[in-house]
């Protein structure tokens, strides 16, 4: 009698709890259809395409909502799913998925706070870097084109979001040139975020933005299911409001449209990590680890020709495109130099799948865990210009080098400034162009620990990698005894052989170095000091 009444009362709380739901999103639509909306009566209320079409937003103010009116995807469980796994970890993204359910019913707001309770709480405020380095890709990635057209065309820009500030002000002002983001801002209690969030500070904000010159003028951009804090919008003329048929309507921004090029990112997940996406990746983790464990063991303990088939058996597609012409040594020279782009540190190793033997990989960082589990002799440069000239120098009569003059990763179609070292150390240089492509785990990390970079590769269901080698390149020689023309020499080698593996690859050529990855993702030089050298 007890357990019947238990499931009966149970079943009325619920089917009262979404029957008010329901009678509250109709009620809503209802309003909206019939333009009664409790919206101030001193502005106008369009709908979105209108907008496009208008001519004179420069002399406005644009008001908009980040995740409602901005991103195609109003879902911001994959946002806080990359804060709990790139920032707290593997457990406490576990946590975020089953509590996934209850966010759905709690409602929008509280929903919010437990996801943002879940994943910072317990996190050092001072390192938190995931809104700088990891969110920014996966929020481009969902900008609709069309408003960013319009934004791209407004004077003043105001980015409103229910999101903690922390997350999103790095991608709005560094990507999108937003000038004012209004968000709520986290607790911290003794340097430690406690998951409890303040609300936003919007007559602050609204002073800032009337500050300064023009743009008086305020339009609101709202969406059907949210509205814009009313102090907001008690200072808007005009308001438009975005349906979620828009939204679908909506084109991807194009790479080539971004305010500021994407060139750095970090983080282990390569995929969106929707609920579903979140709860695959995670099922897949213990398969992924015993896959990775085969993988590298077959790599270890069998000799090229069989591991090669034997590893693409297991799931890993590897292609490789070899020249006409064979590569010719020099008699005077002892080894030969193969310069590559750099993508993880398997490029070494997948250059040697691809020549067949065995090379001497020269590298500006190497864990010592990874020089343990490398089939091939791998050896520190020391960044000291001399010692590494002669060190090289010494290997070159031990064998063939290969080189990645970058010195470090990147994974977006771009290559970093090439170090010249390379070009005086041998007469024939064989530039190598190398690609990856991974579908969950991203094998490298600025942040994180870099022993288990080639691990997380392996961990991918089909991970891809592309090797092509590319026509020999003879440096040229100056034929006076000239320092400076020597020095120009060496870096119009070093540029010629970065723009030839940059059109093999359609990649476009930076001059960005080492030093401005890890400033930007990891706020420091990527330098670490080793006990064994005593220097850094």
């Amino acid at each position: 009698m007890f357990r019947a009444f238990f499931f009966k009362s149970l079943f009325f709380f619920w089917y009262r709890f979404l029957f008010r739901q329901l009678k509250n999103l109709i009620g809503f639509h209802r309003s909206v259809s019939n333009n009664s909306y409790v919206f101030p009566t001193q502005f106008k209320y369009q709908k979105f395409p209108s907008l496009l079409n208008r001519s004179n937003l420069n002399d406005h103010t644009l008001i908009f909502e980040v995740e409602n009116a901005l991103l195609k995807s109003s879902s911001l469980f994959p946002y806080f799913m990359l804060v709990a796994f790139e920032a707290g970890g593997l457990l406490r993204a576990i946590v975020l998925v089953l509590l996934y359910p209850f966010v759905c019913l709690a409602g929008e707001e509280m929903g919010l706070k437990i996801m943002v309770m879940t994943c910072f709480f317990g996190i050092k405020a001072d390192n938190f870097r995931v809104g700088r380095s990891v969110l920014p890709k996966f929020f481009l990635e969902d900008v609709g084109s069309e408003i960013f057209e319009v934004l791209n065309r407004g004077g003043k820009k105001v980015g409103v979001t229910n999101m903690p500030r922390v997350m999103v002000e790095s991608f709005l002002r560094e990507y999108l040139e937003i000038e004012f983001v209004v968000g709520r801002e986290i607790k911290v209690f003794c340097g430690y975020y406690i998951g409890l969030m303040d609300e936003r500070k919007t007559l602050q904000a609204l002073e800032q933005v009337q500050e300064g010159k023009g743009c008086s003028d305020m339009i609101g951009i709202t969406s059907f299911n949210k509205v814009l804090d009313q102090e907001l919008l008690s200072n808007c003329k005009e308001v438009y409001v975005v349906s979620e048929g828009d939204k679908r309507s909506w084109q991807a921004l194009p790479r080539e449209l971004y305010p500021k090029p994407l060139i750095f990112h970090d983080g282990r997940l390569a995929l969106r990590p929707s609920p579903m996406e979140s709860l695959a990746m995670l099922m897949w983790l213990p398969y992924a680890i015993i896959l990775a464990i085969i993988r590298i063991s077959l790599a270890l303990s069998l000799p090229y020709k069989i591991s090669t088939p034997l590893l693409i058996f297991t799931g890993i597609r590897f292609t490789t495109s070899i020249p006409k012409t064979k590569t010719s040594h020099n008699a005077k020279s002892n080894g030969h130099i193969y310069v590559s782009n750099h993508r993880t540190l398997l490029d070494p190793l997948y250059i040697s799948f691809t020549l067949q033997k065995n090379l001497i990989a020269v590298t500006y960082s190497l864990s010592r865990m990874s020089e343990i589990l490398a089939p091939i002799q791998t050896v520190r440069l020391t960044r000291n210009r001399d010692q590494d000239a002669k060190m090289m120098q010494q290997l070159l009569k031990q064998g063939d080098l290969v080189v990645c003059p970058e010195g470090t990763t990147c994974r977006e179609p771009y290559l970093l400034r090439f170090s010249p070292l390379f070009s005086e150390m041998c007469d024939e240089i064989t530039p190598v162009a190398v690609d990856s492509h991974v579908s969950m785990f991203h094998g490298t990390t600025a942040g994180g620990l870099k022993c288990l970079d080639p691990v997380f590769f392996l961990m991918n269901p089909v991970p891809v990698y592309t090797v092509q080698l590319l026509d020999q390149l003879v440096p040229s020689q100056p034929q006076i005894n000239d320092d400076d023309e020597k020095e120009g020499s060496r870096f119009v080698t070093a540029n010629d052989v970065q723009r030839q593996i940059g059109n093999a690859l359609g990649f476009e050529c930076t001059k960005l170095t080492r030093k401005d990855k890890y400033m930007i993702l990891a706020g420091n030089e990527g330098i670490v000091s080793t006990k064994r050298s005593g220097k850094s």
